[in-house]
């Protein structure tokens, strides 16, 4: 069951952009069943419902947009959400090359990674790809193999 977060609580984008490292409070509000994106949450950051593929979903070729995206399904192919975020649920399971502003894992992922903010590699991950981005974030008990290219942050304005 879904329960409304206070009111008081920082928002998604700020958790993942404020630059610190997450609180054990941040990092369970995070790794909730809602793990990140909530998907019943009525707005991302851009003031949209963040797109959600359940359990049952899969998608093979290429997915393209400018919104947050929870996925609970398979996801194979291609994948640029430019400046949005993307979170592989806990059961996800995602073959594919892609790009996002920011990258939260919790399930299985293959392939090319590139984040323009940071990569969240949770302890319930199974990971075999390559990683670029400024920032990376790793729980201990992650499963990895591949490689990690820490990039210079991007310069806005």
């Amino acid at each position: 069951m879904w329960v409304p977060e206070e009111k008081a609580s920082p928002t998604k984008a700020a958790l993942l952009t404020k630059g610190q490292p997450l609180s054990s409070a941040d990092t369970a509000r995070l790794t909730a069943p809602s793990t990140g994106v909530n998907p019943a949450a009525k707005d991302d950051r851009f003031g949209q419902a963040p797109t959600r593929f359940g359990k049952t979903i899969r998608i093979k070729g290429e997915m393209t947009g400018s919104e947050d995206v929870y996925v609970e399904g398979e996801v194979e192919g291609k994948v640029d959400l430019g400046d949005s975020a993307l979170v592989v649920a806990p059961n996800g399971n995602v073959r594919a090359q892609m790009k996002a502003h920011s990258v939260n894992i919790l399930g299985r992922l293959r392939g090319k990674v590139r984040a323009g903010e940071r990569i969240t590699v949770r302890k319930t991950t199974w990971l075999d790809a390559d990683l670029a981005t400024p920032r990376l974030v790793t729980e201990d008990g992650a499963v990895f193999r591949g490689s990690i290219d820490i990039l210079e942050p991007e310069v806005s304005g």
